[in-house]
Order: structure tokens, then C-alpha cells, then sequence
């Protein structure tokens, strides 16, 4: 480590200030093997509220209220501003740069570049979840109507 001789107390802060984050970046040298399990981890939260947020029942009227001001509002700005809380392929990216933030995820790299190839892999790899989800709850709603309609038919079959 290269240290300069630095006079006075603004001097010696920001040589501390650089020291630290000197030996912050060492710390965040995770093995490419983490980082992967962690992307991996991570994805689940983001689709997790993805798809809350654009599908679920608790949220359908704010989606609604969004989804009417996308289509009628005048300026481009304010239409695209209100689909992305509609879209969770949209809404993904913005949920991917909360979790960046917070938990300062990157991948690769340990710069900008790591972020945001880990932030686009996070989107990815939450939109890969959301379908899965999206296909196991349609076959459960198809099982689900099947075991009524046999229901209705014993019924039917019953009352004869």
C-alpha cells in the first residue's frame, strides 16, 4: 500500500478515507463461485416482489390506477413512468437496483462494471423464476378447474 505523507487534518481524513476503502474493496473479493450461488439466492427476492407487485390480488388497485394512467396520460414520460408498475419484466429492473444498493452485489468485477453485470444477470435470472412461477400456478388453475368440472359431472351423474 502506498501511503503519502499528508500535513494537517484534512489531510490525514482523507487518508484514512482511502485506506478504508482500500481495505473495503479487498473484503468484497468474493469467489466467483459465491457470487453465483448469491445471484442465484438473490433473484428470489426480486421476482418474489416483481410479481407480487404487477399480478398479485393485494395490489390490483394501485396496478389498475397505473395501468389507466399508461394508456391515457399525455406525455410519454408519465405513460412509460406508470407501465413499468404493470410489467414485471419492467418492474424487475427497478426492484435489481433497490438490491444493488442495498446489498451491494456485483459479479465478476468489483466496480461498476460487476454491478451491472450483475444487476442485468439478477434481472435475468428473477425473469426465468417469474415464468416458472408463472406456468406452475396456470397448470395449477387448470388442475384446479378440471377437479371441479369432474366435481359438477359426479354431481350431475348423482342427481340422475
Amino acid at each position: 500500500m502506498v501511503r503519502r505523507v499528508v500535513h494537517g487534518a484534512v489531510g490525514t481524513s482523507i487518508a484514512n478515507t482511502i485506506d478504508y476503502n482500500q481495505q473495503h474493496l479487498k473484503r468484497m473479493d468474493i469467489p466467483l463461485n459465491l457470487q453465483i450461488a448469491y445471484l442465484f439466492l438473490l433473484a428470489i427476492p426480486i421476482a418474489c416482489i416483481s410479481w407480487t407487485v404487477t399480478h398479485e390480488e393485494v395490489f390490483r388497485e394501485p396496478r389498475e390506477y397505473c395501468l389507466d394512467k399508461s394508456k391515457n396520460c399525455g406525455s410519454l414520460f408519465k405513460r412509460k413512468f406508470f407501465y413499468l408498475f404493470t410489467c414485471e419484466y419492467c418492474f424487475s429492473h427497478y426492484v435489481t437496483i433497490f438490491f444493488l444498493i442495498i446489498t451491494r452485489y456485483h459479479l465478476v468485477y468489483n466496480d461498476w462494471r460487476g454491478y451491472l453485470i450483475g444487476g442485468f444477470s439478477l434481472v435475468w435470472v428473477a425473469n426465468i423464476y417469474m415464468s416458472f412461477f408463472g406456468r406452475i400456478r396456470i397448470a395449477t388453475k387448470r388442475e384446479r378447474l378440471e377437479a371441479n368440472l369432474q366435481e359438477e359431472e359426479l354431481k350431475k351423474n348423482n342427481d340422475s
